[in-house]
């Protein structure tokens, strides 16, 4: 048997990967019946996933007190019950949302794009919301919130900033090589985007609430755009000019964007850590 609290001085990449084997041991066992059950993948991943981060949120309060000795991780990760907090989602919602909108109205001046009317526009975004809030509330807590954590135990700030961002961009390519060759000019994108996040909670005394609604708003002006079908491409461009597959991560304007909020983030960042 492993003393739990001995794993606190195992190295980074130890501890990690005996806190994935105690989450996969609570969560397979479940999760295999469903895959076997239900026939539709798209609602088989969508229950497991959401089954995986719920053992993942019981979880973590367990490790933070058997390991480390702390009864309040997931405030010490940033998740914090607040007003200021709540207020910070709602101001990243809207740049993450604006951005986005503002990317595709620019392309469409340049003759890039083409706007179109689309059908049950309210009801996709309200579909568009409720999943963009999830996605940016997991990934957040998972990667800004605990690896982040796990990485500075060990690291320097810098060297757990960059480390974090190559993870997440790396964790987006879990999927089959013709998948992963496909898509693979949106991994820059997908690093800045993990530097930009990371900087916007520092930039909030390491609250979530920033990153959180920032990370959500931009998943939501896309899917509203994408499953909209708002715009058609005029093909008057390549494709690395405005995103390969129409991904605006893998294109050189969506990169001149995320460029500019990196930017902006860092030096919100280093405002507050001077203050």
């Amino acid at each position: 048997m492993i003393n739990p609290t001995k794993i606190a001085n195992y190295p980074f990449l130890l501890r990690v990967i005996i806190f994935l084997l105690i989450l996969a041991t609570i969560w397979l066992p479940v999760a295999a019946p469903i895959y076997l059950l239900v026939k539709d993948s798209n609602l088989a991943t969508i229950l497991t996933m959401g089954l995986l981060f719920a053992e993942f949120l019981f979880l973590v309060p367990r490790w933070g007190k058997q390991v480390y000795g702390q009864t309040q991780l997931l405030k010490s990760y940033g998740l914090v019950n607040t007003r200021q907090n709540g207020f910070e989602l709602l101001v990243g919602l809207a740049i993450g949302l604006s951005i986005t909108f503002t990317l595709f109205l620019v392309q469409g001046l340049c003759g890039f794009v083409s706007w179109q009317n689309s059908d049950n526009l309210p009801r996709i975004i309200a579909e568009g919301l409720l999943s963009a809030l999830g996605v940016g509330f997991a990934e957040e807590l998972v990667f800004r919130g605990w690896l982040l954590d796990e990485l500075q135990r060990d690291y320097s700030y810098p060297m757990s900033v960059r480390v974090n961002s190559l993870v997440f961009a790396l964790s987006h390519f879990i999927k089959p090589v013709a998948a992963m060759l496909r898509t693979w000019p949106q991994f820059p994108g997908l690093l800045l985007l993990g530097l930009i996040l990371v900087f916007a909670k520092r930039s909030r005394q390491n609250r979530l609430g920033l990153s959180i609604g920032l990370h959500a708003g931009l998943v939501w002006g896309y899917y509203i755009i994408n499953i909209g079908e708002l715009v058609r491409y005029s093909g008057s461009v390549p494709d690395w000019v405005t995103g390969i597959n129409g991904n605006p991560l893998a294109g050189a304007i969506g990169l001149l964007f995320l460029s500019v909020l990196a930017v902006g983030m860092r030096k919100m960042s280093q405002h507050s850590k001077g203050s």
